[in-house]
């Protein structure tokens, strides 16, 4: 290297010096400062000869180039930020200031290292998405997609899961699970040795390293990340204990996770963890607003919710629906002679056979008291309408095994069809309802059809 001007190399030396590198119109260092070793990890040696694109992080590549191309033409700003890869592996964010020497035929930065800065900076960023995502996310999988973005945005993310624990069940299951080598597993519960469950039982966060034997007590098994190189996950805590984990995996050798990735990783899962509470409690209120709190099945309004949609993709669609309303004949003895413990009960194991019988042909409500509506809405005949409404009143004429007590039921059922029978879901209710009325009338135990002759017993 031969730089004959004096001004120019002043001009150099007045900036702030951190690390000093000289590339010549090739691209390639001619020098390097003996600070470079702190700031890239290689030796000046190691560097001198080399492309300087080749140390740059691949996705600011284009961008840097394009500065490069900046300062040639005299038009380059007073900064620039790119990120640069070190020889362990770690990525640097680095500021340069550069001039270029036409006298010399060079081109002189000069680095200083923001790394921590970008990091402060990245850190609160994710802390401030977090919580947006927290208010913005329409269920807990959008949140979930917003959390792995985020994490993303710190780290290598390409393989990232949640698991989330239920305690009251005991299990342990992962709602979100992106992986370029393995499928979500199963539910399963505390005890069966996963690192997840591992890391929510002693609430500690694990790095797992192919460089470093892993330390584990004798009931971990690897079955989850068992051929990831790199393993990293942290608890998600909250005042209660840890409600689940997040983890990332990396397959390859060129994603290694370090302490400086569990810290960052550790410090966005309490704010992940309290947006996951946030999230969950939302949907509890929900579904509680939504549902029966007897028998868990939809509420009068989620029903007539339902109904209304179904009619408008009948009517689009040119398909037809039915409505069926259930009532229990001999409710009122069962809870006269059995108590209200054994009728409730009873209520709850008619809306497992109701909803298991139905299946996915529709779906089934609880008006009230013994009050069930049943929606099919696979475009049924009146034919298919009254083989399921037999089923179902042949699943209820069955033996209930309530606690000590076995008690026997049967139901009435009245059946109310669109088009036939009307073009609003409040007259379809109406319609049905007078069916199940007469066919009550009739004697009970049986299935009868609006505005017509009750069906065969």
């Amino acid at each position: 290297m031969n730089i004959t001007s004096d001004a120019f190399l002043s001009s150099v030396m007045d900036l702030l010096v951190d690390t000093i590198c000289v590339v010549n119109v090739e691209g390639r260092f001619v020098f390097v400062s003996a600070a470079c070793q702190q700031t890239f990890g290689y030796t000046p040696a190691e560097m001198i000869g080399q492309p300087m694109i080749d140390f740059v992080h691949p996705d600011d590549r284009a961008r840097t180039l394009a500065r490069v191309d900046n300062i040639y033409a005299g038009t380059q700003k007073p900064h620039f930020e790119n990120r640069y890869v070190r020889k362990d592996g770690r990525t640097v964010h680095i500021m340069w200031s550069a001039r270029w020497s036409p006298e010399a035929g060079v081109r002189v930065a000069v680095a200083r290292d923001v790394t921590e800065r970008k990091r402060a900076e990245s850190m609160q960023a994710a802390l401030y998405a977090v919580s947006e995502a927290a208010h913005t996310a329409e269920n807990l999988l959008a949140l979930f997609r917003h959390v792995h973005q985020i994490v993303g945005g710190l780290l290598p993310a390409v393989n990232f899961f949640v698991a989330l624990y239920d305690k009251a069940k005991d299990e342990l299951s992962f709602p979100y699970y992106v992986d370029a080598e393995h499928e979500a597993p199963a539910p399963r519960p505390l005890d069966s040795g996963t690192l997840s469950a591992e890391v929510i039982r002693s609430g500690q966060a694990m790095l797992l390293r192919a460089d470093t034997a892993p330390n584990l007590p004798p009931r971990v098994k690897l079955d989850v990340g068992r051929n990831s190189l790199d393993w990293l996950g942290v608890p998600l805590q909250t005042q209660q204990g840890p409600i689940g984990v997040l983890v990332v995996q990396s397959y390859t050798g060129d994603v290694r996770y370090t302490e400086h990735d569990m810290e960052l990783l550790q410090f966005v899962s309490t704010q992940v963890a309290t947006a996951i509470e946030r999230k969950q409690m939302e949907t509890r209120l929900r579904h509680i607003a939504r549902h029966d709190p007897l028998t868990d099945l939809p509420n009068r309004a989620l029903l007539h919710e339902r109904i209304e949609a179904a009619l408008q993709h009948a009517r689009a669609e040119h398909r037809r629906l039915a409505l069926l309303y259930v009532d229990l004949d001999m409710f009122k003895e069962v809870n006269d002679r059995f108590g209200h413990a054994a009728g409730d009960l009873l209520l709850q194991e008619t809306a497992v056979r109701l909803h298991s019988g139905v299946a996915q042909a529709g779906m089934v409500g609880r008006i009230g008291g013994d009050e069930f509506l049943v929606l099919l809405d696979s475009d049924c005949t009146v034919e298919r309408s009254l083989a399921i409404a037999e089923s179902l009143r042949s699943r209820l004429c069955q033996p209930f095994a309530l606690a000590d007590t076995v008690v026997s039921v049967s139901p009435s059922i009245g059946i109310a069809l669109y088009p036939e029978h009307g073009d609003d879901y409040k007259q379809l209710i109406r319609d049905a309802d007078e069916a199940l009325y007469a066919a009550k009338k009739s004697g009970g135990n049986r299935v009868r059809l609006a505005d017509g002759p009750a069906a065969p017993d």
